[in-house]
């Protein structure tokens, strides 16, 4: 291994990051939201990273997933000198353990599915997967943070249990202090990799985005992580970084924004509605005028780096179609359909594409339909979204690995299904409840299909949902940070967050 051993750390200097949203969950078994994944990649490790290219790299494995003939077989050869923050060694039992934990407790189905039948110990360093079916993208799963390992010993009272508060992994940080608006990470003086760049991190949420603005502009803080902060504000920084008054780091685009139709009730149980919806947003206008064109507009569900994600299948802005399929259903002729439209009252961007929308609708729809807005936090909005609380919603989603799997699942996947109703799956929990004959079965069947034969049946499951227009995307954002130019620019990993151990001060610029 050419691992860098564990050395003192000789950086005195502790950096400052900041971002919107609070930690509510240090477990993996339940933590979802950009911000606890943040967390849980310096304090974690998965069993594999990947390169800029897409290239599948060990680490807390020693070397690349064996496979059998069949494909249902796993050998995984893990690292031997990994120790746990608590002093415990890291074997394939922690793993088993970790893994088997998972499966059992997490909220977060849709990370693993129903693709690991079995975790085996094989020897003391081997861990063996028996999978139900051949998986393409098992290799990107094995990434996920949320796999991250935990140590038995530590979590030994909380094996059925979450564990919010507390995290003993085997990442280059410790975590030595923590609530929902602080958490102090201290480099692990016995960690196994390359020690930080820096002598710790001091990661704290902010109240509002004028909050975080400001203590950034003040030195405060010495960096600030671009998720939840306003458009304009987040436009001024881009343009101090132009003029080097600060550094601006921009990462791999994997965010998707999208609209989401409750398609099992009045008024979207009719199709033509949705799809009439579908054509009234004009994404070229909304990404300008909302985002300065720093969000990308958006006509697919995959991001354009995955396979698959360049089919922009969508239909664009067509506002004479729109109302030719909203007349077909009774609209238009002194009736307008009245769409109350949540936007998450916490995310900034959410309520300027409401805005932006409803000026649409009036200025070429107004006879036809009209948006009511209605804000709410996006807890709230989590927390009910599976009770179809929610007529049309604005939401974003992270895939928790890069892969199509982490963004086609989540949203489409369903287990019970009464026609084009998803009774019970990750349709219903998405707040849809929309499927379609046939598309569970081409969603395992491209999980199993590599290159153009993959692609092939990816732009089937894209035709079918596009068709179905339950779900709308509509943007496609880059995550960016900024930092004080005391600092090296922040480095971003293949799956778009922040490398919190390579931040480091620019030595003219120490104290």
């Amino acid at each position: 291994m050419t691992q860098a051993s564990c050395q003192p750390n000789t950086n005195s200097d502790r950096i400052t990051v900041a971002f919107a949203g609070m930690i509510t969950s240090l477990d993996p078994a339940q933590a979802s939201t950009t911000n606890n994944l943040q967390l849980l990649r310096a304090i974690g490790d998965p069993l594999y990273t990947l390169s800029a290219d897409g290239t599948l790299r060990p680490c807390l494995a020693a070397s690349k997933p064996e496979l059998s003939d069949d494909g249902l077989n796993v050998i995984i050869p893990l690292r031997t000198d990994v120790l746990f923050h608590d002093g415990s060694r890291f074997d394939a039992e922690a793993m088993a353990f970790s893994l088997r934990r998972f499966l059992r407790i997490g909220t977060l189905n849709y990370v693993v599915g129903d693709r690991i039948k079995a975790v085996e110990v094989l020897a003391p360093n081997i861990l063996g997967l028996q999978l139900n079916n051949r998986s393409t993208s098992l290799e990107s799963l094995l990434t996920s943070i949320s796999l991250t390992p935990l140590s038995p010993q530590a979590y030994a009272k909380h094996k059925n249990s979450f564990l919010h508060d507390d995290f003993v992994g085997t990442g280059a940080y410790r975590l030595t202090s923590f609530n929902k608006q602080h958490q102090r990470l201290e480099p692990f003086e016995r960690y196994w990799g390359k020690s930080p760049s820096n002598s710790g991190i001091n990661l704290i949420s902010l109240s509002n985005s004028t909050a975080l603005f400001g203590a950034l502009q003040s030195g405060e803080i010495d960096v600030l992580l671009s998720s939840s902060i306003d458009e304009d504000q987040r436009y001024v920084l881009n343009q101090s970084a132009d003029q080097t008054l600060l550094h601006e780091a921009v990462g791999p685009a994997m965010k998707i924004g999208y609209i989401t139709l409750l398609s099992n009730a009045a008024p979207f149980r009719d199709r033509r509605l949705r799809q009439a919806i579908a054509l009234s947003i004009d994404r070229e206008e909304i990404s300008e005028r909302v985002s300065y064109g720093l969000r990308r507009p958006l006509r697919s569900l995959i991001p354009p780096g995955l396979p698959g994600g360049t089919l922009a299948s969508w239909p664009k802005y067509n506002p004479k179609r729109a109302e030719s399929l909203l007349r077909q259903s009774g609209f238009c002729q002194g009736k307008r359909l009245e769409v109350p439209l949540t936007f998450r009252s916490n995310v900034p961007a959410d309520k300027l594409l409401a805005l932006t929308w409803q000026a649409q609708v009036q200025r070429d729809l107004s006879n036809c339909l009209e948006l009511k807005l209605n804000g709410v936090e996006s807890t709230a909005v989590y927390r009910r979204l599976s009770t179809g609380a929610f007529k049309a919603v604005i939401l974003d989603w992270l895939g928790s690995y890069p892969d199509p799997e982490a963004y086609l699942t989540p949203l489409l996947s369903c287990t019970k299904t009464e026609g084009d109703i998803c009774v019970d799956g990750e349709a219903a929990v998405s707040g849809s409840f929309w499927t379609s004959p046939g598309l569970q079965m081409l969603l395992k069947r491209s999980d199993s299909l590599r290159g153009i034969s993959r692609e092939t049946v990816l732009n089937k499951i894209e035709r079918l949902t596009v068709n179905g227009a339950a779900y709308i995307p509509v943007w496609l954002e880059s995550p960016r940070s900024w930092s004080q130019p005391g600092l090296k620019p922040p480095k971003y990993d293949r799956s778009g967050f922040v490398r919190l151990s390579r931040l480091q001060r620019i030595a003219s610029h120490k104290n």
